[in-house]
């Protein structure tokens, strides 16, 4: 049995815990409500809140320092140089405590309150559960479009099957699907994309959940 295999067979796994992870960099004016927010979720499980705070230049670690002592359930690490988004979200991965992990955005792109729909898709045998943003109230930039089209195109044909949204930075994941492929994971912003192909590409069960 492939190692893809026996985290694929065994479907319907009730979450026990959730990482909540969001990259930090340069990030002072909107971190602090991403914060509140995800520290009011209820999502029926234990949840531990991860910063990894990706060698800013601006305050955004003192204001992570001072939220520390008013949010127990938040942890932040501290990348001493800026090291890239999907370093970031390695970091996160290896010092979750939980089996599960979210990601989100550090400035208030996604809905947090959708989380709940994409840990119920992991429930349900879901190894990977894609925020997509295919809502009424999705914003792209006209100049942005074009590209992105193309690229969800080739990644499209590349894996096999219809990809909705290839970077979407809202993700519920089962730990041990990204713990495999951590070694071929590029530390840029190119992390989602290389895990969504990876995943695709070897037979992951990847759900899509229509966000805005």
């Amino acid at each position: 049995m492939t190692s893809s295999e026996s985290i694929a067979s065994q479907p319907g796994r009730r979450v026990q815990g959730v990482t909540l992870v969001v990259p930090a960099y340069d990030e002072e004016d909107g971190i602090e409500g991403v914060v509140r927010r995800l520290s009011g979720l209820e999502l029926g499980v234990p949840v531990e809140l991860l910063v990894v705070e990706d060698g800013s230049t601006d305050g955004t670690r003192g204001v992570l320092t001072r939220l520390e002592g008013e949010f127990p359930g938040l942890r932040v690490i501290v990348h001493g140089v800026n090291r890239g988004y999907g370093a970031a979200l390695k970091t996160g991965f290896a010092a979750a405590r939980y089996d599960v992990v979210v990601i989100t955005d550090a400035d208030a792109t996604y809905p947090e309150d959708r989380i709940v729909d994409l840990l119920a898709r992991i429930d349900d045998g879901a190894e990977m559960a894609v925020g997509a943003r295919t809502g009424a109230n999705v914003h792209v930039p006209l100049v942005r479009r074009p590209a992105k089209a193309a690229l969800r195109k080739l990644a499209s044909y590349l894996a096999g099957t219809r990809i909705p949204d290839l970077n979407s930075g809202l993700r519920a994941f089962r730990r041990e699907l990204v713990m495999q492929y951590r070694p071929i994971l590029p530390d840029g912003f190119s992390f989602t994309t290389t895990i969504t192909l990876a995943s695709l590409t070897n037979g992951h069960r990847v759900d899509y959940v229509s966000i805005d």
